[in-house]
């Protein structure tokens, strides 16, 4: 029985993981370690890392900001899931959730972020509320403007700032050339994967750059942006002081990036989940850990 009573609580914890995507934390996660390597080296921190007790807390406002947002994201969207046919398995539409349910997890995961920030400093916890208002505000973006896209980046891309706030308790314009980079990756991966609903999106009046443009266009669209993002790379190199090791994960990026287009053609969308989750994958964790590997095997410029 307790047994039976075990499987049950993990399949209902899996149910809340798969709402939130759990495995995408990938794409935001290495970005936020990236600044708070930055970051550490700028105070001095041996081997480019904060203290234990900083890492924990970044990590758990992580969890916290990105599960609220999402789970957000999945309550608003619910009747729009419904109707389409690639999403209305989703956890709510399917009433895998209740939305009662749905609303206390989201409200747990802002307490998670908060507290976190909490333990942090006092600008983090002070500036939570506009970190709130961007990520919730996603949600919404699709229903009125194709540049949703860049405002999921914007969610993504505020990552690498928040994490420099919580190790030095301050801002540094540098660390924006990161962020603009995160930015456009984000929406140059956001506007490949909205190639799929360009027929859902064009009956139900959503907005996105392939609902505006159609599939080539957008596959341009998506290129100038990943383009961008190695192009705010190379200034974050520059303004960092950074080295070669720093570049080798740029260029892998570059190539992974480059790989990613190609298999994405106007007459062959097959391959678009392969090119949105593993390759981007790749990206964020090779360019972390090239990043923190040129932090410490140089040390400071």
């Amino acid at each position: 029985m307790e047994g039976v009573r075990l499987l049950s609580v993990l399949r209902r914890i899996g149910v809340y993981l798969e709402m939130v995507k759990v495995a995408h934390t990938v794409f935001a996660l290495p970005f936020a370690l990236t600044g708070m390597f930055l970051a550490a080296r700028e105070i001095g921190a041996r081997n480019a890392l904060p203290p234990a007790r900083t890492v924990f807390y970044i990590v758990l406002a992580m969890v916290g900001a990105r599960t609220a947002a999402m789970g957000f994201n999945r309550l608003v969207d619910a009747e729009v899931d419904a109707k389409n046919p690639r999403t209305r398995g989703r956890a709510i539409p399917s009433g895998q959730v209740s939305r009662p349910m749905a609303r206390v997890f989201i409200l747990m995961s802002v307490a998670l972020l908060a507290l976190s920030a909490a333990k942090l400093n006092a600008l983090c916890l002070e500036l939570t509320p506009v970190l709130l208002l961007l990520l919730f505000s996603y949600s919404y973006m699709k229903r009125f403007t194709w540049a949703s896209h860049l405002v999921l980046g914007a969610c993504l891309g505020a990552a690498p700032l928040a994490a420099w706030i919580a190790v030095t308790g301050g801002t540094d314009a540098r660390v924006l050339w990161i962020c603009l980079a995160v930015l456009f990756w984000v929406g140059g991966f956001d506007v490949l994967y909205a190639l799929q609903d360009i027929d859902f999106d064009r009956r139900e009046g959503l907005h996105s750059i392939p609902r505006s443009l159609g599939v080539g266009p957008s596959l341009w669209v998506a290129r100038a942006f990943h383009l961008a993002m190695a192009g705010f790379l190379l200034v974050g190199y520059h303004v960092f002081g950074l080295g070669g090791w720093y570049l080798a994960g740029l260029a892998l990026c570059a190539a992974v990036l480059g790989y990613e287009h190609a298999i994405v053609r106007k007459d062959d969308l097959s391959r678009l989940n392969l090119a949105f989750f593993n390759l981007n994958g790749v990206v964020s964790i090779a360019f972390c850990l090239f990043t923190y590997l040129d932090l410490v095997l140089r040390g400071r410029p």
